[in-house]
């Protein structure tokens, strides 16, 4: 599996490959997001939200396990942290499958449930405002998008 790493130095650098992300992004794209508390999974999904023309605030959805947003795609933002030695299934086959862009952070914890074909994203913070952000793109959809993306 191809690795492609990119640094960001700022809160703002970040949001806006989210945003360049985005414009690649097709109904039933998965993308998982995965680094310590604080290294920018939520700030990445924000950037995903601008990049759809979501117009809301966007927050993690901990208690809810699942906030949807209304973009020029549907934006189906999960945080499964809470279903860690669960086997809950909260119907993620419906939002896998659906009409809109599924984020989901932990994702390690709902592994079975996840769709083979995704992209996987790892953050991790090098200081207050750096991140590197290492992308792992799971099938030729998604490594075209990467490809386009950081080359």
């Amino acid at each position: 599996m191809s690795v492609y790493k990119l640094k960001t130095h700022s809160y703002q650098e970040t949001i806006t490959i989210a945003e360049r992300l985005a414009m690649f992004l097709k109904p039933g794209d998965v993308i998982t997001l995965t680094g310590e508390l604080g290294a920018g999974k939520t700030t990445f999904t924000k950037g995903i939200a601008n990049g759809l023309g979501v117009k809301r605030n966007v927050n993690s959805p901990t208690y809810t396990i699942v906030k949807e947003y209304e973009g020029e795609l549907p934006l189906y933002h999960m945080d499964v942290y809470r279903l860690e030695d669960s086997d809950e299934d909260i119907g993620f086959s419906e939002y896998f499958n659906g009409d809109g862009i599924s984020v989901v952070e932990w994702a390690e914890f709902i592994e079975e449930y996840l769709p083979s074909e995704r992209l996987n994203i790892t953050l991790s913070s090098l200081d207050e405002k750096t991140r590197v952000l290492e992308f792992y793109p799971n099938g030729a959809h998604f490594e075209s998008i990467i490809t386009e993306l950081i080359g």
